[in-house]
């Protein structure tokens, strides 16, 4: 029998914690909570969640502070941010920090789980395209089956957003795909297709020598992005 996922919870609001692991017990999810980022860091030494919902802003370090650590740390847990601010620049910097989602306080929280799972889900395997094989990077290696990015020094690391982009992408190598078609692949919305920059931005810094310069991923300005795979 599969194991439930497993979900972080991290909100210095107590109510909300308990509310929290409540609904997403009730869901079918296995929760662990933590009150600041400090102990988030504590339990994240000796467990391994499925995904992590992480209030933004907290005493200490923020959780914007916490995603950017992991993230620095080759940490590829799914983050989703919850926060009580929702303004456009406030979504573009939970992305910058390295975030795969973003939801408002106060959303319903159905939506929640709906965004959740829309995250475990989100893994080359439900890309819907046809299978292709490996894509060649320069001294690197895509697999879009496996979602694994590899280069001379082994695996490169890579957040859940990263390999569903790159997936994406390689699925359909030399062809534009819109931020539309992209955010329909990846399973995001209209606020996602924003953060489709942010995201092409992070993945061109692990595929590219010159990530100002790219070779592979290409912008086409006022169409989209194009992978051209070679040597």
């Amino acid at each position: 029998m599969t194991e439930a996922p497993h979900i972080l919870v991290v909100d210095d609001d107590a109510r909300l914690r308990t509310l929290l692991s409540r609904f997403l017990a009730e869901n079918g999810f296995r929760v662990t909570t933590a009150e600041s980022a400090a102990e988030a860091r504590d339990r994240l030494r000796f467990l391994n969640p499925d995904l992590m919902v992480l209030d933004v802003m907290m005493p200490g370090e923020s959780g914007l502070g916490l995603t950017e650590a992991l993230r620095r740390e080759n940490r590829d847990l799914p983050v989703l941010l919850l926060t009580a601010r929702d303004a456009p620049e406030d979504r573009i910097s939970g992305f910058e920090a390295g975030a795969d989602d973003y939801l408002a306080k106060g959303s319903d929280p159905r939506e929640l789980v709906l965004r959740i799972r829309a995250m475990l889900r989100r893994s080359p395997a439900v890309v819907p395209s046809v299978p292709t094989g490996p894509v060649t990077l320069g001294e690197a290696e895509y697999d879009p089956d496996r979602g694994e990015l590899r280069d001379r020094s082994g695996v490169v690391r890579l957040t859940g957003g990263e390999a569903a982009l790159l997936t994406a992408l390689a699925r359909k190598p030399n062809e534009v795909l819109s931020r539309e078609e992209i955010a329909a692949a990846l399973g995001m919305d209209e606020a996602g297709e924003r953060a489709i920059d942010v995201q092409v931005t992070r993945l061109r810094r692990k595929i590219e020598a010159d990530p100002r310069e790219p070779r592979f991923l290409h912008t086409v300005r006022g169409r989209g992005y194009v992978l051209k795979p070679g040597q």
